[in-house]
């Protein structure tokens, strides 16, 4: 299932819904090559989020083997510099692939700009910031000691499409369902699914024998973003952004 818009149309310009799309395709082209293999290797060891740095539980030196890169041997390993205590937000900007990226961006433009429609922008800009930093606390209580970088919007935008079962669950989305099917499906059926599927993707990787069960997605990183997206919600929404939304409705309705 694949969202590609809804019918919950904003009263406002989504800037900072636009702002964080133009950030994460800048660094996508300009920091890491648009997926050239060299820019791309460099910036997800770099910058990456690896577990078992924040935690300092995995070795130093500890490497994982990226292949041969530029006809070179290449690999991502353990260190203990000051950046690594930033990674948690600079990761959310960084992507593996032209597909990791594109999804990211549509997910976030389709849920992303009505949820800072109840916020305002600074307080988006926050909870998006917010969220995606508990996904990858989330990503760390399950595999603490991981050597393995991880990058990606997901955990933040995860948190969004938890802000917008809060704020929106009777929306009707508008659903792709490949390869030919397109339905309009309400919110709250496309986001408990979407959030069934990571927890049942994320079960088998609880055990300690069968960690890359997840295919090198860190599912868990999207359960505790939603999580967090659900709890925090009401604490970012506006209450006169809410009120000017619901009165619009409201007019709606009766003209209709």
């Amino acid at each position: 299932m694949f969202p590609i818009s809804d019918d919950h149309p904003t009263l406002r310009t989504p800037v900072m819904t636009l702002l964080m799309l133009g950030v994460t395709w800048g660094v996508w082209l300009f920091v890491q090559g648009g997926g050239a293999p060299m820019a791309l290797a460099v910036s997800v060891c770099d910058l990456g989020f690896v577990p078992g740095e924040v935690s300092r539980l995995a070795p130093l030196g500890l490497g994982v083997p990226l292949g041969v890169v530029d006809g070179r041997a290449m690999g991502c390993f353990v260190d203990n510099q000051l950046i690594n205590w930033f990674t948690p937000v600079l990761s959310i900007f960084l992507h593996g692939s032209w597909g990791h990226i594109i999804g990211n961006s549509l997910y976030l433009w389709v849920f992303g700009n009505n949820v800072e429609d109840s916020m305002g922008r600074g307080r988006f800009v926050a909870f998006y910031l917010l969220t995606g930093v508990a996904a990858a606390m989330a990503h760390l209580l399950v595999d603490p000691t991981s050597p393995v970088p991880t990058v990606g919007a997901s955990g933040a935008i995860s948190g969004i499409m938890g802000a917008y079962l809060v704020l929106y669950p009777k929306v009707r989305v508008r659903t792709f369902i490949p390869p030919i099917f397109l339905f309009r499906f309400p919110a709250w059926l496309v986001l408990i699914f979407w959030f069934g599927g990571q927890v049942l993707s994320g079960l088998p990787q609880l055990s300690p024998l069968r960690r890359e069960i997840s295919g090198g997605v860190a599912v868990w990183a999207h359960v505790g973003g939603f999580v967090a997206g659900v709890l925090l919600a009401r604490w970012f929404e506006n209450p006169e952004l809410v009120r000017r939304r619901t009165a619009v409705s409201d007019a709606k309705m009766v003209w209709s």
